[in-house]
Parts: structure tokens; sequence; C-alpha cells
């Protein structure tokens, strides 16, 4: 796959396996945008990869759409999306305290399906303005 001149979004891509994403992206020749959380090292990831940050939580429906809206602006367009913001709770059923927290489960269904889906389809519609190769 030919990455130069592609146009990346890498969610997550402060740290971890979505950094070396982007570093790795950025190194063949892709434009670079990271949305992370505000507190995030993503600014400086962003910096350091000629990219551009927006600070975003991915549970917030309306600032992603906003954030990725910033981004694809920033880019020129998007040809590649990395999702891996997402997260767990190491809890057990039933522990000697009680049961697992509801609210808990219901928190991390919400990150890592509703979130990414939203993601997912915002993504696909910006992708879908992208000009179609004959």
């Amino acid at each position: 796959m030919d990455i130069k001149g592609k146009k990346a979004v890498i969610v997550g891509g402060a740290s971890g396996m979505a950094k070396a994403s982007a570093e790795m992206l950025r190194e063949r020749g892709a434009s670079i945008a990271i949305l992370d959380l505000p507190d995030s090292a993503g600014a400086d990831v962003a910096k350091q990869l000629g990219g551009s940050f927006h600070p975003v939580d991915v549970m917030d429906e309306k600032g992603v759409e906003e954030a990725l809206g910033a981004a694809v602006v920033a880019l020129g367009g998007m040809h590649i999306a990395i999702n891996t913001a997402g997260g767990g709770a190491a809890l057990r059923t039933l522990t000697k305290d009680g049961p697992h927290p509801l609210d808990a489960f219901r928190r991390i269904i919400e990150l890592n399906l509703i979130a990414t889906f939203n993601l997912n389809r915002l993504e696909a519609w910006h992708m879908s303005k992208n000009e179609q190769s004959h």
C-alpha cells in the first residue's frame, strides 16, 4: 500500500500502539492528525510528527464530531483512520464486596462499543467525500 501523501487520523495517538502507528505512517509519508484526551501527550506527539492535535474525549459525541471535523480540515481530507481509544475494568463479576458495579460495566460498553462505532461512522462519512479514482 502506498502511504505517501495519505492523510491519517489517529485516535488515541498520544501513546502506545496508536503512537507507534502514527510514527510509522509519518515515516512512510502520511500527514498526521492526533485525537486524544486534552491532558495526554497528543500535542507533543503531533508536533514531533509535524501534524495537528485535536483534544477530545471519545465519549463526548458532539466533541468527537467537532474534533474529527477539525482534523479533516487540518489534513485536507482523510484516507486512514486508526482508533485505539478504549479501556476496561479489571473486576470480577462477584467480589467479597459484592457484585461488579453495573455503572462501571456501562461505561466500558459506552467507551469500547458506542464511542468506537461513533468514530467509525463519522470517519466513513468523511472518507466518502474523498475523490474517487476510476
